[in-house]
């Protein structure tokens, strides 16, 4: 269960992972509400990344991120519906690089003809990775890890692409802990995150860009008032 090292060609880290969802547009500025009613300086949509040279390289920063954590795992999981995609090219990454590992996904209904049942792909079994793009409330967390478990497998770690560090919004009440940090206390999991929202703003400051850099106020006045 050993993983493979990165060559040089993805020596990824953080800083490069914001850099590239602001040129993709994932990343974007302007004045936005949030889920839980917040007025947003910034928004991060993973929808956007949708072409195959994107997907590919989002799986390698998730891929580095994952072999870099340290998890041992047996099985990637992408709960419905942008896990799915996610799980699926990040399976592909890992095998290009050696580590070849199963890949499994739910569908929000049961299947009641042909194969049947809740889940598709690899039967879940060993340790098992939940990849996502974002936590918010945690509600798809929660969902896949009671999945994982009645199916006898346990849940080694989540893995997603941006922690927004801020106070999670979860049934009406704002919470003192991020919404990763309440999934890892709550289920006893390691969150995996490419980059966070102190990256995005030590990305604004060093972009060099004034266009980028006037929005540094903005989100760390968002940061200030949200931000655990």
């Amino acid at each position: 269960m050993s993983s493979s090292p990165l060559s040089s060609q993805t020596d990824l880290n953080a800083l490069d992972f914001i850099r590239f969802a602001v040129d993709s547009g994932v990343i974007a500025f302007g004045d936005f509400t949030t889920k839980a009613g917040r007025q947003s300086p910034y928004f991060f949509n993973a929808g956007l990344f949708n072409d195959g040279a994107m997907l590919g390289r989002l799986a390698q920063f998730y891929a580095q991120a994952l072999l870099g954590s340290g998890v041992q795992f047996d099985l990637l999981f992408g709960p419905a519906y942008k896990g799915i995609p996610l799980g699926a090219t990040v399976a592909v990454e890992l095998a290009r690089q050696g580590r070849n590992v199963g890949f499994a996904y739910n569908r929000k209904e049961a299947k009641d003809h042909g194969e049947g049942g809740s889940t598709v792909g690899a039967p879940i079994r060993g340790r098992v990775v939940i990849v996502d793009d974002v936590i918010s409330a945690g509600t798809a967390t929660g969902e896949s890890v009671r999945l994982i478990r009645a199916a006898g497998a346990e849940p080694a770690a989540v893995l997603i692409a941006l922690d927004r560090q801020e106070k999670a919004a979860i049934n009406g009440q704002t919470l003192d802990l991020s919404a990763v940090q309440h999934v890892s206390r709550e289920y006893g999991l390691p969150v995996i995150a490419i980059a966070n929202l102190g990256t995005l703003l030590e990305y604004l400051t060093a972009s060099g860009n004034a266009d980028l850099a006037r929005w540094r106020p903005a989100v760390q006045q968002y940061r200030d008032t949200y931000g655990v």
